[in-house]
């Protein structure tokens, strides 16, 4: 006989969900079918908690503890520099391949550097600010109407200041 289940503990699970679109429950259920969810009600959740990210794919990270899951947004910092970018939502089934054309600010890039700063793989928030125009060169935007790639040693000479904290 299988040992009982302690109602005290937490599980973690990532999940990759559409932002505002319930997902499939099919594909929801061997994730967390074995931790006694509804996957039709979880995807609900997750469907809810994701409406400010509308069209985009975002990391949800729940937390179940006695069969009660809760939501977290764990947002990718490309998904972050598209939301900054005030786009409209798009379908995905019918628009494919879109270009990323716009700009964002500086203190929009600071900003959500400092956001994934935990997250980041680098030791100062200067170094962080660098990941983030990295990514906006991915993307395809632009950082105050100039090219993420003309930023970099600019931000190296310290023409352009970046707060230490």
């Amino acid at each position: 006989m299988p040992p009982k289940i302690d109602p005290n503990e937490e599980k973690i699970v990532f999940i990759r969900a559409v932002g505002g679109e319930v997902g499939a429950a099919s594909t929801l259920a061997p994730k967390i079918g074995p931790l006694g969810l509804n996957p039709k009600k979880t995807g609900e959740d997750i469907a809810k908690a994701t409406m400010g990210w509308k069209g985009l794919r975002v990391t949800v990270k729940l937390v179940v503890k006695n069969r009660q899951a809760e939501v977290f947004v764990v947002p990718s910092v490309p998904s972050m520099i598209i939301q900054a970018l005030n786009e409209p939502p798009r379908d995905r089934k019918k628009v494919k391949n879109i270009k990323h054309s716009g700009s964002i600010t500086m203190d929009q890039v600071i900003k959500i550097a400092r956001t994934v700063r935990d997250r980041s793989l680098a030791c100062t928030l200067k170094g962080t600010v660098k990941e983030i125009l990295g990514s906006c060169v991915s993307v395809g935007c632009s950082v105050d109407g100039q090219s993420p790639k003309d930023l970099f040693p600019r931000i190296d000479d310290g023409t352009i200041a970046v707060p230490d904290a």
